[in-house]
């Protein structure tokens, strides 16, 4: 079986003596509900590899984007780890394994980039900052992810926001990108309010702009951004399991990350929720892959 290529053609490790300022690693699965086939989200990570190959040999190149190169005309800081293994339906030890690769990335120390899976592997990803908080968390979403439990388990897709406000190393959520309508009941919105969680809609990104979001986030905090790729709007990221007309812009999302690293400092992030099975002709593969290279640049801009 032919390996498959890395994100930019990165390599799987700098020389010698020479530390990675950030680490990207895939997770295909986390934790499923009993009887649900999650396999479609482990074509994720590879799918945007592959439509990073185009600008594979660009890296030195000037992007608008960066007003720049990605490395800002530092030598290359980023490694591409490929993916831990994990197995559907292994829900406790997805997690572990997750934890604790996020936590040997933190250890090195650099900042961990995950690709998911479903939103599930947020939460374990999370966990790993457990010895490396306080941290924020931004989650860009069109939910708020914050059910207690679905199905008897916890750590499903429809619970890591309400997990995260119970992690001692959280000291803050952002909610932005939220619209429509998802899983939370009445209860799970009030249980997000009493714990103190900011809500900023679409809508209120669309009138405001990401300032809207950001000046939640105290200055120079270390945070974790979470990005559900439904957070995007459909035409931009049609690949996901709940397609919702009036997401983010792909210019909205590339000047949150780009906020983000000059109010606070990005201390992880994690892409998720990529269905490639209901992807149309690469377009959300593509998107997900700029955006990435929009944090690593941001992360070398903030080192």
């Amino acid at each position: 079986m032919t390996a498959s290529p890395s994100f930019l053609g990165l390599p799987d490790r700098l020389t010698d003596g020479v530390r990675p300022c950030a680490v990207i690693f895939g997770a295909g699965y986390g934790s499923t509900y009993p009887g649900k086939d999650s396999s479609g989200y482990v074509l994720a990570a590879d799918a945007i590899r592959l439509a990073s190959q185009n600008d594979a040999s660009l890296v030195e190149h000037w992007d608008f984007d960066l007003d720049g190169p990605l490395f800002d005309g530092k030598p290359a800081c980023c490694v591409d780890a490929g993916d831990i293994s994990t197995t559907m339906h292994d829900n406790a030890g997805n997690r572990a394994r997750i934890e604790a690769k996020t936590r040997k990335v933190l250890e090195s120390p650099a900042v961990p980039i995950l690709l998911g899976g479903d939103c599930s592997v947020t939460i374990p990803f999370l966990s790993g900052f457990a010895d490396y908080g306080p941290v924020w968390v931004l989650q860009v979403d069109a939910h708020i992810d914050w059910r207690d439990e679905v199905h008897g388990e916890r750590y499903g897709y429809s619970s890591p926001m309400r997990r995260a406000s119970e992690m001692p190393q959280v000291a803050g959520i952002v909610q932005v990108g939220l619209r429509s309508v998802g899983s939370a009941r009445l209860a799970d919105i009030e249980a997000a309010r009493r714990y103190g969680s900011h809500f900023v809609t679409a809508r209120g990104v669309h009138a405001q702009g990401v300032e809207a979001a950001l000046g939640h986030i105290p200055e120079g905090a270390r945070v974790v951004v979470t990005l559900d790729c439904d957070s995007l709007d459909p035409s931009i990221m049609p690949g996901v399991a709940a397609r919702t007309p009036g997401g983010l812009t792909y210019t909205q999302a590339i000047d949150l990350i780009t906020g983000l690293g000059k109010r606070a400092r990005i201390a992880g992030f994690d892409l998720v929720e990529f269905y490639p099975p209901a992807d149309i002709d690469g377009l959300s593969a593509l998107t997900a892959a700029r955006l990435l290279v929009n944090v690593i640049g941001t992360i070398v801009r903030q080192a």
